[in-house]
Parts: C-alpha cells; structure tokens; sequence
C-alpha cells in the first residue's frame, strides 16, 4: 500500500472506492489490487 501526499489521482482510477477509517482516507480498487492508498 502507498501512502501519499494525495490520493486523488488513485481515486479517479475505474473502479476506485474512497474510505476513511479512523481519520485516515484509504483509496481501495477492486479492479486493480494494485490501486490501494493511505493519505495521513
């Protein structure tokens, strides 16, 4: 998992969810596994 400055990039990406957990914003793709981010 990356963690980044922003995530926004990871968001756009088909078939991106944004979560936040315990004030953190997680990015999590089904379609890519690849795709998973922590910003914070």
């Amino acid at each position: 998992m990356k963690v980044r400055a922003s995530v926004r990039s990871l968001a756009r990406q088909p078939g991106a969810q944004v979560i936040r957990r315990h004030g953190k914003v997680f990015v999590i793709n089904h379609n890519q596994p690849r795709g998973k981010a922590r910003q914070g």
